[in-house]
């Protein structure tokens, strides 16, 4: 069995990355090797983020909470291209909302076909499930 970590690195970080490159590139006028250097990657795999080859993802696209997750990507382009914060805190706070809203048991089931654990549950629905206990 997998671990939501795991579902993390393999799905979502990679989405994340592509959206927020997306949005460095064409809505803040960042170049490739501006956002690369920022991500501390290569200018090639930028490249290939904002050609949709890298970190394209069905189920986050699907989701329920899509607009919330964009909104929030946006704010994190935003915060990065005014260099009002940095590329790890960005990264934490936006795993932090897929956490909390529920996409990330969302893709835990999808993928592994279990019941997702408690710790890729949103905080609200933890405290729900321990009420019932």
């Amino acid at each position: 069995m997998k671990i939501p970590c795991e579902i993390v690195v393999w799905y979502v970080l990679p989405t994340i990355r592509r959206e927020v490159a997306r949005e460095l590139v064409f809505k803040h006028g960042m170049s490739q090797a501006q956002v690369a250097r920022k991500f501390e990657v290569t200018d090639a795999a930028i490249s290939q983020y904002l050609k949709k080859k890298r970190g394209e993802n069905e189920t986050i696209q699907n989701s329920r909470n899509y607009e919330l997750f964009c909104e929030e990507i946006k704010k994190s382009a935003g915060y990065l291209a005014a260099e009002g914060s940095d590329f790890v805190t960005e990264m934490c706070r936006l795993c932090n909302v897929v956490k909390n809203c529920g996409m990330l048991a969302e893709i835990y089931e999808q993928y592994t076909g279990y019941t997702p654990p408690m710790c890729a549950m949103a905080d609200a629905e933890i405290q729900r499930l321990m009420l019932k206990e």
